[in-house]
């Protein structure tokens, strides 16, 4: 059984008006466990809004989505939240980060919603800052941390929650070369040492160049999906 499945997934905002958008079209799309796919697109090809339909953000207009083998569609609110909390990580560009808490309080809050005790939240987060290597940046804000930093903190309470599935939205845009190098091998540990499966969203080549399988969007349509060595960025 797939981990992710989708059947003529559209998604249409403002259906029937004069402003009606089309984000998505038709889109077929099966991803296995432990996968590591990169989803490539220039701006407004429909790559965001396939990780919001992916990452049960956003409910798509038609079309079907089973997540482990489970309709999204039947799921009630609460079941979509434990989804979003528990089986999904979201990395985002813009790091997401709650300016008066500190680097291991950012990190403990969604395991607030997971119930865990505070000795547990404190201890999880101990260790995933340390799988990010800011060990020594438990109380440190987001203001007195480099933009690299912020992002290992935004990983960090992701992979906290121990789910399944990471899904990065141009997680190194924001950054320098060599830092954004430095996110991109922390995606690529956690795919090789627990197994994750990894949807990297990006508008970059060099950056989609790192995943195992190439899935090219526009305006709203899969146009390429193919194994990394397929496909020439």
């Amino acid at each position: 059984m797939s981990l992710i499945e989708l059947q003529q997934i559209s998604r249409i905002y403002n259906e029937g008006m004069a402003n009606e958008v089309r984000a998505l079209r038709g889109v077929d799309l099966t991803i296995g466990r432990g996968e590591f796919v990169a989803i490539i697109g220039a701006s407004g090809s429909g790559k965001s809004t396939l990780m919001n339909v992916l990452g049960c953000l956003d409910l798509p207009t038609r079309g079907s989505y089973r997540l482990n083998g489970q309709l999204v569609s039947r799921m009630t609110d609460d079941e979509l939240s434990r989804v979003r909390n528990e089986e999904i990580g979201f990395i985002f560009q813009g790091y997401n980060l709650i300016p008066a808490l500190d680097a291991q309080e950012n990190v403990e809050l969604p395991l607030v919603y997971q119930g865990l005790s505070a000795a547990r939240r404190a201890q999880r987060a101990r260790e995933a800052l340390e799988q990010v290597g800011l060990s020594d940046r438990l109380h440190s804000y987001p203001s007195q941390m480099s933009g690299g930093q912020q992002q290992r903190v935004a990983i960090a309470r992701a992979i906290s929650t121990n789910a399944p599935i990471l899904m990065a939205d141009e997680p190194t845009g924001a950054l320098d070369s060599h830092t954004g190098r430095q996110v991109l091998d922390i995606l690529h540990r956690l795919h090789q040492e627990r197994g994750t499966t990894i949807l990297l969203i990006t508008h970059d080549n060099h950056v989609a160049a790192t995943a195992r399988r190439i899935i090219r969007i526009a305006d709203g349509r899969i146009v390429v999906d193919c194994p990394r060595e397929e496909i020439a960025l």
